[in-house]
């Protein structure tokens, strides 16, 4: 069994503001969600990664998955071959500007 996820960004975020999103972030989305052992954890950073590339929201949090996938074994090479078959069914801008996070991340920018 893979060593269990921990979240605490909902409630260091918006512990006090939004108690209850806290506890569906930290608890539920990333408490039982990337705990389950259906999907390993590289293919759910996979997942997530062309998820949030599809919709285009090219932010930090990409940046941020992004690198969680790199700290779970997805290579220069997986990377950029996610984010190019994404981009044919998401967008090519959206490709574009998910490689930029994605260079820098890999130490490439």
């Amino acid at each position: 069994m893979a060593e269990k996820i921990v979240q605490t960004a909902g409630r260091d975020a918006l512990g006090e503001f939004a108690p209850n999103f806290a506890h569906y972030n930290d608890d539920i989305l990333f408490g039982e969600n990337w705990n389950d052992e259906a999907l390993d954890v590289k293919t759910r950073c996979m997942l997530t990664i062309t998820a949030i590339m599809a919709q285009g929201l090219v932010t930090d949090a990409l940046k941020h998955h992004i690198m969680n996938a790199k700290a779970n074994g997805v290579t220069k090479e997986e990377m950029a071959a996610l984010i190019t078959h994404t981009a044919f069914y998401a967008g090519w801008p959206k490709a574009w500007a998910t490689f930029g996070l994605a260079k820098e991340v890999y130490g490439e920018a």
